[in-house]
């Protein structure tokens, strides 16, 4: 067992936003690798790679110096939640390289839209015209960044709606796992899994990165690292419901990045998709908290 952080909503919005911080620098560090910018681009598979490597080398070491008390995992649900989560940072990954930043992010949002419709089959929820309203008004602003003209339509966006896809069913475990081990148990096992999925994957692709791109594969590792922790600590410190309206300021760094290193600014089309999106998935979140006070969920793999 663990002891219960102190509830603090300032403290826990605080750490919230550095969680979005470091998870949009990720994305931008994957972008830099995955474009010509550090040289040679790397497969989005090595990429992912990195990031559990060195995430999993940073947990580890913090295990060695905070020796936290460990349980036995339900293995089972760990391999599938990290399986799904290997996918969709994989998919994210790939889809940097040639979208903008803000665009790859938006989209990603939709992920507790398709947890919502895939708890109808596997965990045998009922949804109502209300759920079904919020999903239908971010999957609008999903067709809207999808930009579904042949002049404008832009192939590798699908690689984003794909992360979402998959993270939605990520997500679905992480509800049958939230709240049965130590949080910092679950970052622990998750990306040692992680590590083994990707590891397996990378061997027909890898190729020697340069120094530069070890540097930034390194950083993505250690901002993921710091981003779990925060988030679990926000949670840890907070309901739910508070929290998550602050994780959408993931597409606020993400565009701010973007603009700042690749000169790209978000334009009409990315502020009103993105806009629709969170728009449904903010209502979709605050009617979940109206029906129920949610159990602090385990952290993502992104």
């Amino acid at each position: 067992m663990y002891t219960p952080r102190r509830q603090s909503n300032a403290v826990a919005a605080a750490l919230i936003l550095c969680a979005t911080a470091f998870i949009a620098a990720t994305t931008l560090m994957a972008k830099s690798l995955g474009t010509s910018t550090l040289g040679t681009p790397l497969p989005a598979l090595q990429i992912s790679h990195g990031r559990f490597l060195f995430a999993f080398m940073g947990l580890s070491l913090a295990a060695c110096v905070l020796r936290p008390r460990l349980s036995r995992p339900n293995w089972r649900l760990h391999f599938a939640r990290t399986s799904f989560g290997w996918a969709g940072v994989t998919l994210m990954f790939a889809s940097v390289a040639f979208i903008p930043l803000a665009d790859a992010t938006a989209i990603s949002f939709l992920n507790p839209v398709f947890a919502m419709m895939l708890a109808i089959p596997l965990l045998g929820e009922q949804v109502g015209r209300v759920r079904w309203s919020a999903a239908g008004l971010a999957l609008i602003g999903a067709v809207v960044l999808l930009r579904p003209t042949p002049q404008s339509f832009q192939p590798a966006a699908m690689l984003a709606f794909g992360a979402a896809v998959v993270m939605g069913m990520e997500l679905i475990f992480i509800k049958k796992l939230a709240g049965r081990e130590n949080p910092f148990q679950i970052l622990l096992v998750n990306n040692l899994i992680g590590l083994g999925i990707a590891t397996c994957a990378v061997f027909p692709v890898w190729h020697m990165p340069t120094g530069p791109q070890w540097a930034v594969l390194t950083g993505i590792g250690l901002c993921m690292a710091v981003a779990q922790t925060c988030f679990v600590n926000a949670m840890a410190r907070a309901d739910a419901s508070f929290v998550a309206p602050f994780s959408y300021g993931t597409l606020v760094f993400a565009a701010a990045y973007d603009a700042a290193f690749y000169g790209v600014r978000p334009d009409a089309i990315t502020y009103l998709g993105a806009a629709i999106i969170l728009t449904g998935a903010l209502w979709l979140a605050l009617r979940e908290a109206r029906l129920k006070k949610p159990v602090p969920p385990a952290p993502s793999s992104l």
